[in-house]
């Protein structure tokens, strides 16, 4: 009985030490309990343009160019079905469509108005009738507002491989 006594104690001392190596390993790699919720890749607010320099970006770009780059944006629509996209605004008065690289990752669906910092690989492209009304579906459009959607509309996108929420 002794012996089962000892090696219990023994065991909870290994599990002490094993649980305090983690927490200071945790410290020393710069693991921030009070960081940005981060989706996707980790990534940092180090060298993010401004929406607004990111609308000059895509005004100069022509379709199927393609930019690899990170900026700030506030979010203006978000998918209610699963989180698997999001609109941001772009200074000028146009949005960028956000898709996540493999559908490797979600947003949360509360988000519109909040600030994200996105980072990817930003393109224009052109949107065909089917992709438009499947996106306006997962909006939660209106059918009025589907039958609208007629044509294949020139749309600035943008495929993230990593978003940090803002507060």
């Amino acid at each position: 009985m002794k012996r089962i006594n000892i090696l219990l104690v023994f065991f909870l001392v290994i599990g002490n030490i094993v649980a305090q190596d983690s927490q200071s390993e945790n410290e020393q790699a710069g693991v921030e309990p009070t960081a940005l919720p981060s989706f996707g890749v980790r990534i940092d607010q180090n060298n993010a343009i401004s929406s607004d320099e990111m609308a000059e970006k895509y005004a100069a770009m022509k379709t199927s160019d393609t930019l690899q780059t990170k900026f700030v944006a506030t979010v203006t629509e978000v998918c209610q079905s699963k989180g698997c996209w999001m609109k941001l605004q772009l200074e000028d008065g146009q949005e960028t469509m956000v898709r996540f690289k493999d559908y490797g990752f979600f947003m949360p669906k509360d988000i519109k108005g909040k600030e994200v910092i996105v980072n990817g690989l930003a393109f224009v492209e052109e949107m065909s009738i089917k992709d438009q009304k499947h996106y306006a579906e997962d909006a939660g459009k209106s059918a009025d507002e589907i039958a609208k959607i007629t044509e294949a509309k020139k749309s600035l996108g943008f495929e993230a491989d990593g978003v940090l929420l803002k507060d």
